[in-house]
């Protein structure tokens, strides 16, 4: 991505490829009717799982409901726009035919959850522009929401619009975060991230559903996140969400955020210089594989 950090990359995106409003409010509505369809099949599964596998990573899970949400979203995918291509989570990538503009796919946002009947997991829809973050759409069944957000049609929750919050210390917010399937073999496993922002912080949650996350800090219920070790389709349509709703999305450095990098920060305006001065006070060890990183500033 080549968008400047003070920007919104959702909105350049639309700027450069030149699609009008009408065209971005379509694909919105394509992307809604794309989660909801995701959405239905988890319901439907919900609970009554026959098979759970690992996909190579430990603890990287694969369901019934996975393949299921995935066909469903597919469908309305192919059938509303056939010339895009779609990057999906269980089978991949598909190229476009004459077109820049690429689906991003999560069926099941939160597999773990949902394996353990945790009822924290969603269908994510988002869509990029050369990899830059369009569009984006997110089905959280078990609330009865459906997120949407769109550069020009600004950010909602079934018919609310959405707001970050107006939180401006870091010792005031609530924030949240995940960690990687390879937590396990890095020493860059955000163990020392979380410890340092729970000390300095009124918390920081661990949703186990990225997608969900970057909502909940678009609708003002959170006030930052952070991760790192994401794909694309975990990132695509909440990145929009928030950017959309008066948020900020940035590098752990402050600068531009990478979809590809799958490492970034989301949070309200007022908490992004402390969210970035954090990170940079934990320092992983060098040339370790696993162990305990070192802080530039430890907490008393």
């Amino acid at each position: 991505m080549n968008a400047p950090s003070s920007s919104r990359l959702s909105d350049q995106c639309a700027l450069e490829s030149g699609l009008a409003l009408p065209e971005l409010e379509r694909l919105a509505v394509v992307a809604r009717q794309a989660a909801e369809a995701g959405a239905e099949q988890l319901q439907r599964h919900f609970g009554q799982l026959e098979k759970i596998r690992e996909k190579g990573r430990a603890g990287d899970l694969v369901t019934d409901a996975d393949i299921a949400a995935e066909r469903a979203v597919l469908s309305v995918l192919e059938r509303h726009t056939p010339d895009l291509g779609v990057l999906a989570e269980e089978s991949g990538r598909r190229a476009g035919r004459g077109s820049e503009l690429e689906w991003c796919v999560d069926p099941l946002d939160g597999t773990t959850n949902y394996a353990h009947g945790y009822p924290f997991f969603g269908t994510s829809i988002g869509l990029t522009w050369r990899g830059l973050p369009l569009l984006g759409a997110l089905a959280v069944p078990a609330l009865q929401q459906l997120y949407w957000a769109a550069p020009g049609l600004g950010a909602w929750c079934n018919n609310s619009a959405l707001q970050v919050s107006t939180c401006d210390s870091l010792s005031s917010s609530l924030l949240v975060t995940g960690f990687a399937y390879d937590r396990h073999e890095r020493l860059d496993n955000n163990y020392a991230e979380f410890a340092w922002f729970t000390h300095r912080t009124r918390g920081v949650r661990r949703g186990g559903a990225a997608a969900v996350d970057l909502a909940f800090v678009a609708d003002g219920r959170l006030d930052g996140y952070w991760e790192r070790g994401l794909s694309p389709w975990d990132l695509a349509a909440g990145v929009v969400l928030v950017e959309q709703a008066g948020g900020v999305v940035c590098a752990y450095d402050g600068g531009p955020a990478s979809l590809a990098e799958g490492r970034l920060i989301a949070c309200t305006p007022g908490v992004r210089e402390a969210l970035i001065e954090g990170l940079k006070a934990c320092r992983p060890l060098s040339g370790a594989s696993f162990g305990a990183p070192e802080l530039d500033n430890p907490a008393p």
